[in-house]
């Protein structure tokens, strides 16, 4: 049987070891916090949702155990962290250092990191959140900032022995690529510092860089609350050297406030449009759902709805078959996410499916067509 490469991204915020996350979260369990005090907030909402293995410490190796477990037994063989630069030191590594690179069932999960690169705003902290954009930290970073934190990425992570890597080069991959260019001063300085990303990847022993950006489009608009509300077309980005990209989230690029089954054949035709117009591949993504609501007091509009397994178990076949019609990339999926609870897009189980979207994952990657 085939093998794929199912990628989720992780929210590392589920814990409150890292002392910064209490300006936010002062309960001192990460954002857990905010989905435990989460309401239904108008009619036909479907808030809350609960995790059936409770609100865990997701820096504990004993847990990161459990959850890597449930993961490749369904057939997600790939974390992707999401990871933290600012006030130039790094945020939210606790999940990654204390939690999953402890666990001593780490072999069967890959992982590689996606530089979340946007500014830190008030909205994770559900008191302000509805008040607006508050910058806390930005997340550009200047030359000799951007030197210490991929520094860091080489030494620490990118020499794991189960970092994802695609023809023997580590992946990574940059969140806010405009963000990027605007804290290294421009496109041209942007592209010097990439030139000394690879090198210093070189001259570490390992076999290059693999650099992917997330895909953002045209038609953005900044529902997240998370992203700058700016983009630039992938077209841009093309003398940066990147290598490939990948999707975040359906929200990213498509009207996403109506039924998963009508949001489908939009995703489908972004795949085909980003095939025939980019110069690297395209990596097919699937997002499980949209509502940011359990981060607001007020009711946030823009909500994907009937995300059911079944309909996720639609996107992924679809997913399958983008894979399979392009035999000369590596069959890699990208899902968001694992555990991205705030923006009920989550692979864990809940009181609501149970582990109905894992086994989604198992009906298509494991078990093979029905």
């Amino acid at each position: 049987m085939k093998k794929y490469d199912i990628a989720a991204y992780i929210w590392p915020a589920y814990t409150g070891d890292e002392p910064r996350t209490r300006i936010f979260w002062p309960e001192g369990m990460g954002e857990w916090q905010s989905v435990r005090s989460a309401t239904a907030k108008a009619p036909g909402h479907q808030w809350p949702r609960r995790p059936l293995w409770g609100y865990v410490n997701e820096a504990d190796p004993y847990v990161m155990e459990m959850e890597i477990a449930a993961a490749a037994d369904h057939g997600v063989n790939v974390f992707i962290y999401d990871w933290y630069w600012y006030d130039r030191r790094p945020f939210l590594e606790n999940c990654l250092n204390d939690g999953f690179l402890k666990a001593r069932n780490r072999g069967r999960m890959k992982f590689y990191l996606m530089w979340a690169n946007h500014d830190a705003m008030m909205y994770w902290d559900k008191r302000n959140s509805d008040d607006g954009g508050t910058v806390i930290w930005q997340g550009a970073a200047d030359r000799p900032d951007f030197e210490r934190a991929m520094s860091r990425v080489i030494e620490r992570y990118f020499t794991q022995p189960n970092y994802y890597a695609i023809d023997g080069k580590p992946v990574f991959m940059i969140y806010d690529v405009p963000n990027l260019v605007r804290g290294l001063g421009g496109v041209d300085e942007t592209r010097r510092a990439i030139d000394w990303f690879r090198e210093a990847c070189v001259k570490a022993g390992l076999g290059g860089l693999h650099l992917q950006f997330t895909m953002w489009n045209d038609r953005f608009t900044n529902l997240s609350g998370m992203d700058g509300g700016r983009n630039v077309p992938a077209s841009a980005f093309g003398g940066l050297g990147f290598d490939s990209c990948s999707h975040y989230q359906y929200v990213h690029y498509a009207d996403i406030d109506r039924r998963y089954e009508e949001v489908l054949p939009d995703v489908a035709a972004e795949w085909e449009r980003l095939d025939r117009t980019l110069p690297f591949p395209y990596f097919p993504h699937v997002s499980l759902g949209w509502d940011n609501n359990p981060r607001f007091t007020g009711f946030r509009p823009g909500i994907l709805k009937n995300c059911t397994p079944e309909n996720i178990e639609k996107a992924l076949r679809m997913a399958k078959d983008y894979a399979d019609r392009h035999p000369g990339q590596p069959p890699l999926i990208t899902v968001n996410s694992w555990n991205e609870w705030t923006e009920s897009s989550y692979l864990e189980p809940d009181d609501l499916y149970g582990y109905g979207y894992l086994e989604a994952v198992r009906r298509v990657f494991v078990e093979g067509e029905s």
